[in-house]
């Protein structure tokens, strides 16, 4: 399994101007790594590379198929190759809590899977004629069992998780590494609703340490904390009757009525 370092080339970043995202850009660039970061709020990107010399902003839109080609080519064109990319731009909307809603579903796919769809066609491009790169994915343990109140969110994730492990199966042998990252709960501005008891809750700089481990340690799982993603990855090879019976207990969401 390839893992890249900052000697290889810059990382890539998506979803950077806040949580999870700029936190793991800023360890990043703590660990060597020149880190490009995407976004659609260029205030916040901008910010943050006024703080971080190692930082470039390269704000757009991940639902935005063409510009997510032309901002790989631009970044390459400039920096040199990306040789990590972290595919972490994603939504949550509390609306899902309220009941199903067409609207809500699919403008939840269109950015957790679509941007991330529209992100590794250009990487997979250029990473493949290199023969080697290194791509993770910000899933969730969402996507491992069906949580009340999560229905396209977890959908979303479960997409994500097929998608990583469809892709590893593929470009194994011409060098691309895979990861899927599957954190709990952490306290970021998507968090920051929660009308709920969120068991195990992290900090964003906590979390970006144990991510940025997770690249170098290789390896096609990152998950965190363990022993919540072992309660739920256990729960959702069960039998259906006593996974739902596990799930409900596990979280602290109601089914709508």
């Amino acid at each position: 399994m390839y893992r890249a370092s900052a000697k290889d080339g810059i990382a890539w970043v998506t979803g950077a101007s806040g949580g999870i995202g700029r936190a793991v850009a800023r360890e990043l660039a703590e660990r060597g790594y020149v880190v490009a970061t995407t976004a659609r709020r260029a205030d916040e990107l901008d910010r943050l590379a006024a703080e971080e010399p190692r930082i470039l902003s390269y704000p757009g839109d991940v639902t935005d198929r063409a510009q997510m080609a032309r901002l790989v080519a631009e970044i390459e064109a400039a920096h040199g190759p990306i040789a990590l990319a972290f595919l972490n731009a994603g939504v949550y909307f509390p609306a899902e809590r309220k009941g199903f809603s067409a609207e809500v579903a699919w403008r939840t796919l269109e950015v957790n899977l679509g941007g991330t769809i529209n992100g590794l066609d250009p990487l997979i491009g250029v990473m493949k004629a290199r023969g080697k790169g290194q791509i993770a994915i910000n899933c969730s343990l969402a996507g491992y069992s069906g949580i009340p109140g999560s229905a396209a969110y977890g959908a979303s994730k479960a997409a994500l998780i097929y998608l990583a492990e469809a892709l590893k199966l593929t470009y194994d042998r011409v060098g691309l590494t895979f990861q899927v990252v599957s954190p709990g709960f952490v306290a970021t501005d998507m968090t920051a609703h929660a009308d709920f008891e969120m068991p195990f809750l992290m900090s964003a700089g906590q979390a970006a340490t144990l991510v940025c481990d997770g690249f170098e340690r290789g390896g096609f799982e990152i998950t965190f904390p363990r022993r919540l993603a072992y309660a739920v990855q256990l729960a959702s090879i069960l039998p259906y009757p006593l996974r739902f019976y596990i799930m409900r207990r596990i979280t602290s969401f109601h089914q709508q009525e």
